[in-house]
């Protein structure tokens, strides 16, 4: 569950010729106090000395029902101009900051932001307004990190950061690396407005910052195939998916079509089967799928276009729906089935109006077909799925696989999504091994090799294999036993399916890692010619 800023914010409504109140929460006074209405006693606002809040409780109630809470936050920037001032920022009730009286320079002072070419503006300039911190000053760095540090020791699972392409690079980077210290298992994700693979500096984002990033790529693509019905259709969204090489990890990258700052689906043309074919293709995609509340209630309000604030509208009723079925159906196949969690996301057919995608990973399989347009017939082969009959997820229709080709027969604004669960790895210690930047071509076998049993003692026979996920990066779940606890020295190597070719090493010293005792670890490597 994902909530916006709980922290402490101010009161009083914004000057200016438009009036706006402080109801969202990213207009923060305190860092390190909560919102008075997630307490008990409202006028009790210190969180991380007792543990018998409204979020406590919520907290403990998620973890019974094995759910996680992602807190946004917001570092870029306090408060506006308001009736108490401009920028107050107080550490557990004490003023340490003030706009207008800034002479430990807490923020910057260069006025709002009139070119978003200027990437220097961009970063130092104000964005509506609102106090701009200086993250240069190392006393705000410092209190960002000891705040952010009490949040996620209460039980916070995972960060989702807003404005990042406001504040510089090494910032976050700094940021995140003394995060993961505090919790390695942290999720983080950052809103880089409009993010998109061509954008050089939004990857560059995804790639170097530590965090992973809102995928507005594919967002803007499905909207644009199932909100406003474009020519392109479902080429629109493929486009984006041929360039997941350039990101180090597109399988972390946050999905969604609808969000907080923008129309709902329905209020720029789709029907509610057009959003439900946006559910299944949203939770079947590479990608960790986030959903806007109200989505599975098919929730709009059309008024001026559907734009803020009518996207927010307050949750009237909630009742069983087609939407909420096909998302219990999805999100328990994705739980359990590794194709969906890891595998990359393979086409099979697109035009605009069908497309079959395959995910895979191991012997793990999801097989979706989606057509929006009109009935039709689909022969479609190269599947990669076993042969045989197979029932539909959603409906129970069966279709027939032989020699990897299956003829489909798709009624009007209708989707299957077939799927095999392979054998999980199990082991005391398991890595998520992930290398990018390897230089491979079709048909190639990528491997670890390694000093120790698991890795096959540099026997190039016994190399453990990764699998392919995109053009840019290899996967796998490497298993270790014997080795729990012990350091290790590995590289990875190259197998081609040329016969007269040997082996590809990386031209490198062996990596040496020290192995977690028991449980999950995550490595990212880039190979080294």
């Amino acid at each position: 569950m994902w909530t916006t800023p709980l922290f402490e914010q101010v009161r009083t409504m914004a000057c200016g010729d438009e009036p706006r109140a402080p109801l969202h929460g990213y207009w923060t006074s305190d860092f390190k106090r909560i919102n008075p209405r997630w307490m008990n006693d409202p006028s009790e606002k210190r969180l991380f000395s007792r543990d018998d809040t409204t979020f406590d409780h919520l907290l403990e109630d998620m973890r019974g029902r094995d759910m996680s809470f992602i807190l946004d936050i917001v570092c870029n920037h306090s408060s506006p101009q308001t009736e108490d001032g401009k920028g107050k920022l107080y550490d557990d009730g004490k003023l340490i900051a003030d706009f207008d009286h800034d002479e430990a320079h807490w923020y910057h002072h260069y006025g709002p932001t009139l070119d978003w070419d200027d990437e220097w503006q961009v970063q130092n300039g104000e964005l509506a307004g609102l106090a701009t911190f200086n993250e240069n000053n190392i006393l705000f760095r410092n209190h960002i990190k000891e705040a952010l540090t009490l949040w996620v020791q209460k039980g916070v699972d995972a960060l989702r950061i807003d404005t990042v392409k406001h504040m510089p690079l090494w910032f976050w980077q700094e940021l995140m690396a003394d995060m993961a210290v505090v919790n390695p298992s942290l999720f983080r994700f950052g809103e880089w407005i409009n993010a998109h693979p061509e954008n050089e500096r939004s990857v560059e984002f995804a790639n170097q910052s530590g965090m992973s990033i809102l995928d507005f790529g594919f967002c803007h693509a499905v909207r644009e195939a199932l909100g406003k019905h474009s020519e392109g259709g479902f080429h629109e969204l493929q486009k984006i998916l041929d360039l997941d090489g350039k990101y180090h990890g597109a399988t972390e990258l946050v999905t969604f079509f609808e969000n907080h700052d923008m129309p709902r689906l329905q209020s720029i043309g789709a029907s509610d089967r057009d959003l439900e074919l946006a559910l299944i293709l949203l939770i079947t995609s590479r990608g960790v799928p986030c959903l806007y509340y109200g989505c599975e209630q098919y929730l709009h309000d059309d008024t001026d276009g559907g734009d803020d604030p009518y996207n927010r509208p307050m949750m009237a009723h909630w009742e069983p729906t087609e939407a909420i079925r096909l998302i219990g159906i999805l999100a328990g196949e994705r739980h359990d089935n590794q194709a969906i969690q890891w595998g990359g996301q393979w086409p099979k057919f697109v035009d605009a109006d069908c497309y079959v995608f395959l995910r895979r990973y191991r012997d793990s399989r999801c097989l979706v077909f989606i057509n929006k347009g009109p009935a039709r017939e689909l022969e479609v082969d190269n599947l990669e799925f076993p042969d045989g009959e197979h029932a539909c997820l959603l409906d129970g229709s069966k279709i027939g696989i032989r020699n990897g080709v299956a003829t489909i027969q798709f009624p009007e604004q209708s989707a299957h999504v077939f799927a095999v669960r392979g054998e999980v790895v199990d082991s005391k210690v398991i890595v998520r091994l992930q290398v990018n930047g390897a230089p491979t071509q079709p048909g190639d076998r990528l491997a670890v090799i390694g000093d120790c049993p698991e890795l096959g003692n540099w026997d190039l026979r016994e190399a453990y294999e990764l699998e392919c996920v995109n053009s840019n990066t290899w996967f796998g779940e490497v298993p270790f036993d014997t080795s729990a606890g012990h350091p290790v020295g590995y590289k990875y190597v190259i197998f081609s399916p040329d016969e007269n070719a040997g082996p590809q090493r990386e031209n490198r010293l062996a990596r040496r890692r020290l192995l977690i005792p028991e449980g999950c670890a995550k490595w990212r490597d880039r190979w080294e010619q």
